[in-house]
Parts: structure tokens; C-alpha cells; sequence
């Protein structure tokens, strides 16, 4: 039966998993107690022999021997082979546990779904999932050895009420080489399509669904067949297990008290019970018996499933629910909050206290933000000028405005941002504009760039006239895209740029 303590933790107390100590039924004590006394013993054996039997050359060989052996345990990696095998072998007990065929869903559609109070629907629902449920029974009876004793021939089978003697014989006629467990549900298939042609089945969609919920659950009981059928490599197995013994092979030579081997040498301190190695010993020899309980949770150790539970929680919870829960309804009324607008049930005097507590609204609900009105008012962008995603280096170089690109620094002097040109009223620009701190250095900026595109003729970065372009087209251009974008300068025309710039 399946040790629970759930409940002896479900709060966390001083000292809470100390109790779960002293719990033997299920408990790693009683899984590893056999294999702790033969080392024990045969620790206790060499340490005698050592201290009483050998000769003084004899432990002085000895004391090589252990030296070598303690070194060699170095060498062994328990926790990684051990963790990730053990992992592994969790991972796939989880896995069949969620595999195993519940039959709550089918019941449900076949409650819901095949009609009629008189004995003919009464015999199709009840019919239909004893189908699922002998599908089960049969692939459950295969892989668990406590289904299996309890059912051991087909004839208990039918004895239980699983199979009539009419299925046995059409059971027994269908010959083959592998596992039968499938033919229920192909009956359940059948039955299905019959109901739907007698009208029991009212639509197609109805069917459909009937359909695909024993699909999901035949496809269960092939899931369990395959997890009993492919088992983790033998190889991998074979490994832990070598590594595990070997380990304290070693260790019951190495680990044990040596004499110094010179007369005046400080020797170890002489414990005649090991401490340290009785623990790995617990530790990593509990790991591998730990994995060897759940590698099969089918079989009849403490921690296995309870498969004979099951069959019967099935049988009995969905024959109940096809049959007399078919229509079966209570009256529908008003509920207790009918005439409020929010509902609020009540509450004991233990949990009293719980009705203090706030509501979680959010991790940033109580977060504190800028008053600044200034900081709060929402920006539109302005339908003159057009929005420029930049590149991502010019973010960087081109700080000044979020409308220079980066191309602006390739250009001579009219063509440079960054040197400052003298207004028409005496000043500079600012170095770093910005459109919502100073409108007016934007806007001198671009009157300066218009000037300058039509006094002067650009010129390209080998040094090329463009003049030849229309008007219109320039002054196109400019109305749509007030921005001049150019090409990476030449070191012929940098040369020039700083010439002209420190021109008076």
C-alpha cells in the first residue's frame, strides 16, 4: 500500500520532517537494513584481521594496499552517475503513474451523450464503459503483478463481472501473437457506431467526441504496454550498479585504521566505528535502492501503486455515473447570492483572520510614480515631421536629435552638426538640441540647412557635382524629408572640412 504522509507536512514547523524519521513501514531503513549489516560485518572482519592477525610486515603491505584503494574511491563519480540516473528513473515513474487509463472524462461524454431512460440505453452506457474499463483491466493485467494474482486466468475475469462468457469466446477466437488489450475498445467502437444508427447517438459531433475520449484513453493503456515493454538500458543500469559496489569495496579495504608504518610517526586517529563511511554508505547505497523500488511501480513494494485500488475506484465510480446519475438531476433553483452583486461566502472563526488580508492586485499596483505633470502628459507626434528611425550606432554618436543620423558626419562643413555655426543674431546653436526643450535651436537648425542647400552646390565624397538634379525634385525632397542624409566622407574632403571650419 502507497505510504501517504501528506499531511505530517503540511505545515512547515520546527523540526517537521524529524518525525518522518522514526516511520518504518515504507522508509529507507527498511529498504536498505540488509545490505548495511553485510557491510558492517565485513568492515568489522578486516578490522579485526588487521589488528590482531597480521604480522608487522604483513600490515605494512596492508597499509599500501588501503592507501591505494582510499585513492581509487577518488576516481568513481557516485554523485553524477547516481543523480542523473535517479533523475531519470523519477521522471519516468511520474511519467506512468499519469499514463495509467482513469476512465472520468469517458464516462462523462457517455452520460451526456447516449440517450434513453428505458433498458435498451441503459444497457448501451452500462456496456460501453465496462468496454473501457475491461481494456484496462486487461493491460493492467499484463505489467502488475498484484492485478495479475488477483486475476489470474480469464475465467476470474468474467467471474468478476468484467467480461460475459459470450465476449470470452469472441476473445479467445481472435488469434494473436501480441497483447489483446485493444479489443474492447474496437468493441466500444462498434457498440458506438450502432447507437448512433439506432439514434441513441443524436449527431455526428456527438460521435466525434465519443470517439476521440476513448482514443485518449486507449491511447493510455498503449502507453503503460510500452512503458513495461522498453525499460531504461540495461547498460546504464549496469553501470550505477558497478560503480556503487565497487565504490565501497574499496571502501571497506581503504577506510579502515592504519598503524604509521615508521616507530615516533603521529598515526590517524583510530575510530573503531566509521562515522563518514557508514554515512555515504547510507547515502548512496539508499539512492540506488531508491531507484530500484520505483524503476517498476507496478510490482508490490511499499511505494508502488495501488493498481487493485484503482480497478475498483473505476468500475464502481463510472457505472455510477452512466447509469444512475443518467438525468438524474437535482432541481435547479436560485443560488444563495442570487440577489447580490458580489458574492462573499463565510468564514469560520479558525480563518477569520484571513479576511484581513488585501487582495493581490499586482507586484506594481502600490508602486509610488513621478507627480510631475509635465512628466505625465501624454506626446503626439507632430504630422510635419516625419518619424526617422535611426540607426543603432547613431542612438550613441548622434545625441544631438533624435532626427540626425549618423550619415550627417560624413559631410563637409554644411554638412557637420556638430561644428557650431554662428546664427543670424551672433549666437551658437546649442550643441545637443532637443525637440522638446529648446523648438528654437531646431528650428534654426533646419533654416540654416535649407540655406545652405541652396547657396551651395553638394558635392559627393569623391569630389563630384550633383547640380545636374531638377528643382522640383530638390525641392520635393526637402518638403517630404527636411533632413539631408550623404554618404561616408573621403580624407580628402575631411582635409578640406577642417580647413573651411577654421576659416574666420
Amino acid at each position: 500500500m502507497t505510504v501517504s504522509y501528506t499531511l505530517k507536512v503540511a505545515n512547515s514547523r520546527f523540526g517537521g520532517f524529524s518525525k518522518l524519521l522514526f516511520r518504518w513501514k515504507g522508509s529507507i531503513y527498511k529498504l536498505l537494513y540488509k545490505e548495511f549489516i553485510v557491510f558492517v560485518v565485513l568492515y568489522t572482519m578486516l578490522s579485526i584481521i588487521y589488528r590482531q592477525l597480521l604480522t608487522k610486515e604483513q600490515k605494512r603491505l596492508y597499509t599500501k594496499v588501503a592507501k591505494y584503494c582510499n585513492r581509487s574511491t577518488d576516481l568513481i563519480p557516485m554523485s553524477f552517475v547516481l543523480g542523473f540516473y535517479v533523475t531519470l528513473i523519477v521522471n519516468r515513474w511520474w511519467a506512468q503513474y499519469t499514463s495509467i487509463p482513469l476512465p472520468d472524462q469517458l464516462m462523462c461524454v457517455i452520460s451526456s451523450n447516449v440517450h434513453g431512460k428505458d433498458e435498451r440505453g441503459r444497457i448501451l452506457r452500462r456496456t460501453l464503459i465496462r468496454y473501457a474499463n475491461l481494456s484496462a483491466l486487461l493491460i493492467l493485467r499484463s505489467i502488475s503483478t498484484r492485478v495479475l494474482k488477483r486475476f489470474p486466468t480469464m475465467d476470474h475475469v468474467v467471474e468478476a463481472g468484467f467480461m460475459t462468457q459470450d465476449e470470452r469466446k469472441k476473445f479467445e477466437c481472435l488469434h494473436s501473437d501480441f497483447n489483446k488489450y485493444w479489443i474492447p475498445c474496437v468493441w466500444f467502437t462498434n457498440l458506438a457506431a450502432q447507437a448512433r444508427r439506432d439514434g441513441r447517438i443524436r449527431d455526428d459531433v456527438a460521435l466525434r467526441l465519443l470517439m476521440d475520449e476513448l482514443n485518449l484513453y486507449r491511447a493510455k493503456c498503449s502507453m503503460l504496454f510500452h512503458y513495461d515493454w522498453i525499460s531504461i538500458p540495461l547498460v546504464y543500469t549496469q553501470v550505477v550498479t558497478i560503480a556503487v559496489y565497487s565504490f565501497f569495496a574499496f571502501c571497506l579495504i581503504g577506510r579502515q585504521f592504519l598503524e604509521p608504518l615508521e616507530p615516533g610517526q603521529e598515526g590517524d586517529l583510530d575510530m573503531y566505528i566509521p562515522l563518514s563511511t557508514l554515512l555515504q554508505f547510507f547515502f548512496y547505497a539508499g539512492w540506488l535502492k531508491v531507484a530500484e523500488q520505483i524503476i517498476n511501480p507496478f510490482g508490490e513494494d511499499d511505494d508502488d501503486f495501488e493498481t487493485n485500488k484503482l480497478i475498483d475506484r473505476n468500475l464502481q465510480v463510472s457505472l455510477l455515473s452512466v447509469d444512475d446519475m443518467y438525468q438524474n438531476l437535482p432541481p435547479a433553483v436560485k443560488d444563495k447570492y442570487w440577489n447580490e452583486s458580489t458574492a462573499q461566502p463565510p468564514y469560520t472563526t479558525a480563518t477569520a483572520a484571513e479576511t484581513l488580508k488585501p487582495s493581490f492586485l499586482g507586484s506594481t499596483f502600490d508602486m509610488r510614480v513621478c507627480e510631475d505633470t509635465e512628466q505625465s502628459q501624454p506626446m503626439e507626434a507632430s504630422p510635419a515631421v516625419p518619424r526617422i528611425q535611426t540607426p543603432l550606432l547613431s542612438r550613441f554618436f548622434a545625441a544631438a536629435s533624435p532626427a540626425i543620423s549618423i550619415k550627417h558626419l560624413g559631410r563637409g562643413p554644411r554638412g557637420h552638426p556638430h561644428l557650431q555655426r554662428p546664427r543670424v543674431d551672433g549666437g551658437f546653436p546649442s550643441p545637443h538640441p532637443s525637440t522638446a526643450k529648446d523648438p528654437e535651436a531646431v528650428a534654426c537648425i533646419e533654416e540654416e540647412m535649407e540655406d545652405e542647400s541652396q547657396d551651395s552646390e553638394p558635392t559627393t565624397a569623391g569630389g563630384h557635382p550633383e547640380g545636374n538634379r531638377p528643382l522640383e525634385a530638390s525641392e520635393t525632397q526637402r518638403k517630404e524629408l527636411p533632413l539631408v542624409q550623404v554618404e561616408a566622407p573621403s580624407s580628402d574632403s575631411i582635409g578640406a572640412d577642417q580647413q573651411e571650419a577654421w576659416e574666420p
